[in-house]
């Protein structure tokens, strides 16, 4: 069945809204939320063997340059370098107050991985594997 709330990224909200109509979804937005940092990086293998290390790096160098954060911004993600993207872009974004995982009511990587991800942890507590 459909559940009544779905927690999920930002931007995959605003697709929903595009997709099946605003008046059908309303966006909450907390006051305080955690700043995701997906990771992007060159993998010195893989570019080694292909071939590819320039390209890939030029693509890295692009995606955190004023162009490349705009339309990161555009696309409804929250730029990394938010200062170099136009002000009509990143009014589409309610400003939150963002913490990190070094905030200390989280206390980093270190200390959260365990808390939630190791044996027993929270993830541990509430997933419940189908029967």
């Amino acid at each position: 069945g459909l559940g009544d709330v779905l927690i999920g990224w930002e931007n995959d909200a605003y697709l929903a809204l595009d997709e099946f109509g605003a008046d059908n979804f309303d966006i909450v937005y907390p006051p305080t939320s955690i700043l995701a940092e997906p990771p992007v990086a060159v993998v010195d293998a893989n570019v080694d063997a292909k071939g590819t290390r320039k390209v890939a790096e030029a693509y890295l160098s692009w995606l955190y340059s004023k162009e490349g954060q705009t339309i990161i911004a555009k696309n409804r993600y929250r730029p990394a370098k938010p200062e170099l993207v136009p002000a009509e872009d990143l009014a589409k974004l309610p400003a939150i107050k963002l913490v990190t995982i070094d905030d200390p009511q989280f206390g980093g990587w270190k200390k959260a991985q365990p808390y939630h991800f190791g044996d027993g942890g929270i993830f541990d507590q509430i997933y419940k594997p189908a029967q």
